[in-house]
């Protein structure tokens, strides 16, 4: 079974207007190479010309970020829609997402309220597709590389598998970084990280070849160039700072996201003092939360973004292109 949404093009003059998608689909069943006894979705060809390469979509519609953005749609795009592994043949089969229900019987996308960061704990979007779908049986609607290509592996208005305690009323995007880590417990980000001009440069192992990173010879450089340490909850981590592009990526994702979904802000969880908070919520402030916030905002045994996630930085440049016409 086939299942497709056709929709009237219209061509896209400003920024973060929607478009609808020309013959957009969200799978097919049947993928022919996968044998006679296969099963497995695959990306659709779907009408490119007019496509600029920066749009996501949101239910079904087009709307443009500015930055880099690879869809599900395309040849190299991560697809969250299979119910195969994408990349480990012996992967557990199964869907990976659900579709979203309406809040009160209104539109779906009324329901969406939450933006969720994560950082990916796999340092590169590739390997992160590879745990999240082919090994944990998970889902995120966006994924961040290291070089700023924003990867949209679902439609917005689906429920993605990646904050439990809020699923069915947010979207998730997992940011590519090896992660935060105890003092002393260091040995990840030395992998990942080697002394470079002006600071630390990003380094993945050997073994991941070029990473999938899309960008050619690409060189990442924390916007911070040193370890930055910090407390999250009731403990304290070191982590290398997100590179620049994944900063300028994130603000132009959120800030299309804010437009495009009626119930979702751009407030952070701050305390009395105008402060992001380090540590968990409450249910009750969890419930009553309306914005961007972290993962571990929702669960104390999370740390993402961690402490060098600089949430100043972003408010600002979220606020200005919020600001921009």
């Amino acid at each position: 079974m086939r299942l497709s949404l056709p929709f009237t093009f219209v061509l896209l003059f400003a920024a973060c207007k929607s478009v609808d998608v020309p013959e957009y689909r969200r799978f097919e069943t049947r993928d022919p190479g996968a044998g006679s006894g296969g099963a497995s979705e695959r990306p659709i060809a779907f009408e490119t010309e007019a496509r600029r390469g920066d749009e996501i979509v949101v239910d079904g519609k087009w709307f443009s970020t500015g930055a880099d953005v690879v869809l599900w749609l395309d040849p190299e795009g991560y697809n969250a829609y299979r119910t195969v592994p994408r990349f480990d043949s012996d992967g557990p089969m199964g869907l990976r997402y659900r579709t979203r229900a309406a809040a009160g019987g209104g539109d779906v996308l009324e329901a969406i309220d939450q933006f969720v960061l994560h950082y990916d704990a796999c340092g590169l979007s590739r390997e992160c597709f590879r745990v999240l779908h082919d090994r944990r049986e998970l889902s995120v609607h966006f994924m961040i590389d290291v070089d700023g290509t924003i990867y949209q592996t679902l439609d917005v208005r689906e429920e993605a598998w990646h904050a439990k305690e809020v699923n069915a009323r947010a979207v998730g995007v997992e940011i590519a970084h090896i992660g935060a880590y105890p003092p002393g417990q260091t040995e990840p980000i030395e992998r990942w990280y080697e002394p470079g001009p002006g600071g630390m440069v990003l380094d993945w192992p050997d073994d991941l070849g070029d990473g999938g990173v899309r960008t050619p010879d690409f060189v990442g450089r924390p916007a911070r160039p040193q370890l930055v340490e910090g407390v999250v909850g009731d403990a304290t981590y070191v982590q290398m700072d997100f590179t620049e592009e994944q900063y300028d990526a994130l603000v132009k994702l959120s800030a299309a996201l804010v437009r495009a979904l009626p119930n979702l802000g751009a407030d952070l969880p701050r305390d009395a003092d105008g402060r992001v908070r380090t540590g968990t919520l409450s249910d009750a402030e969890v419930e009553a939360f309306r914005g961007i916030l972290g993962h571990h905002h929702l669960n104390a045994a999370k740390r993402d973004p961690g402490p060098a996630f600089d949430w100043e930085r972003f408010s600002r440049e979220l606020a200005y292109a919020l600001a921009r016409p």
